[in-house]
Order: structure tokens, then sequence, then C-alpha cells
């Protein structure tokens, strides 16, 4: 009996401890899954390890940058490829701000003798003229009855002809480029000798240039010395690719357009160019050049620097030299102008009084054209001098032709010509 309390003491306590034990286990079991579910709580996705990327909507924001697929570059706005690739150069800065000009006090007009009258002719076309014997040396007293002036071969009437001295207006373009570095101080003397010659009513402006966007107005038009002499001090040597075409064809513009069409302007028009003649990088073509410089009366004198040029070429292309020295030659023959090739430093000196004598042994020739017709067309034209027996050859030089303006230009006006009564003309 004994043995039967004690074993059945041993099994109620058993079943006790497997009792305990299994409350045990379903409270731990019902607290973990009440914690699994609760942290499970928000919505499940059918692939936990794969991170989607939501499609846009037609209303969706466009994602940013850094979201993009990789797989998907992002695309690069097309650049918007200029009209042109190169930009037509300017001379100097922009102009300053206009400023209110006083109001100049009127003149009173000028007397004109009874039985006198004032001729006024559009047609006329002006020519300067240098004469000169087979050693250059200028001829300074032919007379008007001794000069024949042709326009495409056909004879001109001359209407008025002087010997006077007149201003001077002209340019003096400098090029600073690194090929002239050695001669830049002989340079700079050569355009104070220049300068130093000027007369009462003379005006010069003074440019430098280098490639296409360097050519810069160090000094405009002006009559004082002293501002003239600071700016040529101020010159300096730049790299860059020498734009001569360029730098000639803006610098004989602005002498062209200098006082041009006042009726009292009898002025000559220069333009003074030294170089070394090669042009490595011009916005302008020269055939565009030498269009341009048909139209204006100006007269171009080059002293080049052409001896460190090369001298080596072949059959299909000129040497630089070659190309350099045709180039100024053409400069100075078509605006009746000369060209000086100085072999030293020390030649400047005698070649800057050879330009100003130049510029002072003039005729002005003015001739009434046959050809009427406005048609815009290029007229050639050459002066010829009568050559007295017994006397060295002579020869006049002058531009070798004009552009005819065409009908509705204007064109600049020539100076008026005073009719006495009695018929004969002065200028």
């Amino acid at each position: 009996m004994r043995l039967l309390n004690l074993v059945v003491g041993q099994t109620r306590g058993r079943t006790l401890v497997f009792v305990v034990s299994g409350v045990l286990c379903v409270l731990l079991l019902g607290s973990a899954l009440g914690s699994d579910q609760t942290a499970d709580s928000r919505p499940r996705r059918s692939n936990p390890s794969v991170t989607t990327i939501p499609s846009p909507t037609a209303t969706s924001t466009p994602a940013a940058p850094d979201q993009t697929t990789p797989n998907r570059p992002t695309p690069t706005p097309t650049p918007q490829v200029p009209t042109t690739d190169r930009i037509a150069p300017t001379l100097g800065d922009p102009p300053p701000p206009p400023r209110l000009k006083p109001t100049p006090t009127p003149t009173p007009p000028e007397e004109i003798e009874e039985g006198s009258k004032i001729v006024f002719n559009a047609e006329l076309v002006q020519l300067h003229v240098r004469v000169i014997d087979r050693n250059n040396r200028p001829i300074d007293n032919v007379p008007q009855s001794e000069f024949h002036v042709f326009e495409d071969g056909v004879p001109q009437p001359i209407e008025s002809f002087t010997r006077e001295d007149v201003p001077i207006s002209y340019g003096l373009a400098v090029d600073t480029s690194g090929s002239l570095r050695s001669q830049l101080q002989s340079v700079i003397d050569a355009g104070k000798t220049i300068v130093n010659s000027n007369k009462a009513g003379d005006e010069t402006f003074l440019v430098r240039f280098i490639s296409s966007d360097k050519i810069e107005t160090v000094q405009d038009f002006t009559s004082n010395k002293e501002l003239l002499m600071d700016g040529l001090d101020s010159l300096y040597v730049e790299g860059g690719q020498t734009a001569i075409t360029d730098a000639v064809y803006l610098s004989a513009e602005h002498v062209s357009e200098y006082k041009k069409g006042d009726e009292s302007d009898r002025r000559r028009r220069a333009l003074i160019v030294i170089t070394d003649g090669e042009d490595r990088s011009s916005f302008y073509r020269q055939e565009q050049l030498f269009s341009r410089l048909r139209e204006d009366d100006v007269q171009i004198f080059v002293i080049g620097f052409v001896n460190e040029l090369d001298k080596e070429g072949n059959l299909i292309r000129k040497s630089p030299r070659d190309k350099a020295v045709s180039f100024i030659n053409k400069l100075a023959t078509e605006t009746g102008g000369r060209a000086f090739y100085p072999e030293s430093l020390a030649d400047l000196p005698a070649v800057a009084s050879e330009i100003v004598r130049d510029l002072r042994t003039q005729y002005v020739i003015s001739y009434n054209p046959t050809n009427k017709a406005h048609d815009g067309s290029y007229r050639a034209i050459k002066v010829a001098v009568d050559e007295p027996s017994g006397r060295e050859k002579r020869i006049a030089l002058t531009r070798t032709g004009r552009l005819a303006a065409r009908q509705g230009q204007t064109a600049a006006k020539p100076p008026a010509v005073r009719m006495p009564g009695s018929g004969s003309k002065k200028p």
C-alpha cells in the first residue's frame, strides 16, 4: 500500500511538472506570436529581399538625378550651334556714352562777290597725285596743262587743279605682335618722327594690332602731339596670330569716314602701316579688303620688315616673304601710296622723312566723269604726265580705280567750286 501511495505521489509530481511546463510553453509561444504579429503589422512585400522602384504615372513628379536607374543615363542637352564661328573684328573699345555738346556759335556766312555763284557738282572725283622721276624723287612743278586723266581708257575733263598744302588726316597702325619684338623701339622712334612733322590742321590717330580681337585704338584723331607721343610710348609686344588684313580694313575705313561729307573739307587722307606683312589669321579676305579700298580715297604707305620671314617656297605656294611683299606692294600700288623695305633699323629715320615728304608733295585733281551710270561698277583710273623733250621721265602715281556709287547711295560731297563772273575757276 505504501508502495502504491509512493508511486501515485511520484506520478502526480511529474504530471504537475508537465502541466507547469506546458503552461509556460503556451505563455511563451503566445508572447512570441503576439510580438511577431506586432512587428509585422505593416504590409508585406512579395519579395522583401528585392527593392522595387514604382513606375511613374502621368501625374508623378520626375525623379531627381540621383534616383535615376543606373542603366538609363541622363540625357545631355544639345548645345546651340552659332550661325558663324567667327566674329567680325571691331576697331578698339566701344565708344563712350554720348555727351550733350554745347550749341556752337553760328558762323556768319562767307561774303560772296557780286556776280559770282557757287557751283556744287556731286559727280566730281578727287585724286591725290604724286609725280616722281625714275629715282623716286618728287617733282613739284608740273602745270595743269601737262596732266591727263583717263577712266576706263577714256579722257576725262579736269574741273579743278591745285598744288596747295592741305591738312592731312592719317592713321598710324603698328603691328605689335611678337615678330616685331626686336624692332619695336625703333618703330616707335620712326612714328615720333612722322608725328613731329604734323602741321597746323593735321590730325592723327594711333592703332596697335595683333590678332582680330586685339585691334585697339590707342589714340583717336587728334592734333595734340603730346597725346600721340604718349600713345606711341605705351606700345608693347603681345603674342597672337597677326591679322594685318583686318587691321588695314578697319583703320582705312576709320580714316575714310572721318569728317566725311563736310563740304569745306579738302584734307588728304592716308594710312601708314608698320608690319612684317605676314597675315596669319584675318576675318576679312584680301578680296574684301581691296574692294573696300576702291571705295575709299585713302593712300596707304607701308613699312615692311620682311627680312625675318622664310624665303623658301615651292611650285604650289609662294614663300612667306614673297607673299608678304606681294601683299604690301598691292596695298601701296592700288591706293597711290608707297612701300618701304628697310634693310636695317638705321634706315627708319630716312623712311619716315620720305613718307612725310610724299604726303606733302602732291597735286589734287578733280575730274567730272563722262560715264554717268550709277551701277556700282569698277572704273580703272590712270593719270599721265607729259614728258617735255630733254627732261627725265615723269611718273604720276594715284589710286588705280574707283567704284561708281549705285543709284540712291549718298556719295561724299566734294568741295564747292566758286566760279566768279569772269568764268575762271578757283578751288
